[in-house]
């Protein structure tokens, strides 16, 4: 059977060895995968190329997949985010965010299972600033009905495809009545119109950010516009341990790219110490969806004997420093490896 050709974005920092223990365990599954690298970032900009090379993205643009490491991204100046670019330049206007307790790790809460729904290309994201005066900044807050609707109907796909029960949009329409007003306006026409199977609700923001950490079984998906969607994601990571833990993708109508949420750490590399499970959790997701979106039932037998695998390795009480284990970067990997056919 022919490989799937994959771009891999190693990233910045702790992205590179990371990366390689997730490609040596997908490897160890057997895979049927075949790397195709590529830059970004600093690792770019050390080559002498662009933050986000064209190159890279033509070649997402041609094999339609990538997995990618974290990238390092300036706070207030420097160049622009290379996800932001990334998002923009292939419409990936859905970022997906699945939350879920995990075996062997304690927190607050248990049994936490919650899917995170993001628009991904509007809102306050869309990077349209400028300076009114001196000391006066305007930040321009975009929404259309074309990608509000959009959003909404991929949430409620997937909430059908993946079975879930019920859809919680939060928002923020008692004060921006026109951008968040279209915005859950869009999704109760999808729900209405489409799929009204689906349980629908509506939360302000801020009293559903305080439901979420007082009791998360009370929601199951979140729909929300870009900015609520990266901070609630966060939030909701919090509630299982940690971004460590937690898996992303971007996914538009043609590409999709699979991505850690944690940062590049560059505190830490070449330590041999971050913790890979969350690329890991993203490289399963990515195989979902190749069985989703390219008929392969093989590949949906490799995520799954993956998940069993790292599951049994937390359980096992195999962990990393950040969760409170002795293992680093390999040694992880490794325990990984010697469950996945356990």
């Amino acid at each position: 059977m022919k490989k799937h050709e994959i771009v891999c974005l190693a990233g910045d920092g702790i992205g590179p060895e990371v990366t390689s223990a997730v490609q040596r365990i997908l490897e160890a599954a057997q895979a049927n995968i075949e790397w195709i690298p590529h830059h970004a970032g600093l690792t770019a900009l050390a080559d002498g190329l662009d933050v986000m090379p064209a190159q890279t993205l033509d070649a997402i643009k041609h094999y339609g997949l990538a997995l990618k490491g974290p990238c390092t991204t300036p706070v207030g100046k420097g160049f622009s985010s290379v996800n932001v670019q990334l998002r923009k330049a292939l419409n990936l206007y859905a970022a997906v965010r699945p939350v879920r307790s995990m075996p062997g790790v304690k927190t607050r809460f248990e049994n936490v299972d919650l899917v995170i729904i993001r628009e991904n290309t509007e809102g306050l994201y869309s990077g349209v600033e400028n300076e009114v005066t001196p000391g006066v900044v305007m930040s321009m807050k975009v929404a259309s009905e074309v990608a509000c609707t959009r959003i909404a109907r991929w949430a409620f796909r997937y909430a059908t495809h993946r079975e879930r029960q019920k859809i919680t949009v939060l928002h923020k329409a008692n004060i921006m009545k026109l951008t968040d007003g279209l915005f859950i306006r869009c999704a109760q026409q999808i729900h209405k119109k489409e799929y009204p199977n689906i349980e629908y609700t509506e939360q302000i923001i801020d009293a559903g950010c305080m439901r979420l950490v007082q009791d998360p079984s009370l929601f199951d998906m979140l729909l929300l516009e870009n900015l609520y969607g990266d901070v609630v994601s966060d939030l909701c990571a919090g509630l299982v341990g940690g971004l460590g833990l937690v898996p992303g993708a971007n996914i538009g109508d043609e590409q999709a790219v699979f991505e850690a949420v944690h940062g590049s750490a560059p505190d830490i590399a070449g330590k041999g110490v971050a913790n890979p499970l969350a690329l890991l959790m993203s490289a399963v997701m990515m195989l979902n969806y190749i069985a989703d979106n390219r008929n392969d039932a093989d590949a949906r037998t490799v995520a799954v004997k993956i998940r069993n695998a790292y599951d049994q390795t937390l359980e096992d009480g195999c962990k990393t420093r950040d969760l409170g284990g002795e293992l680093g970067t390999e040694a992880f990997a490794d325990a990984v490896i010697e469950r996945l056919n356990g």
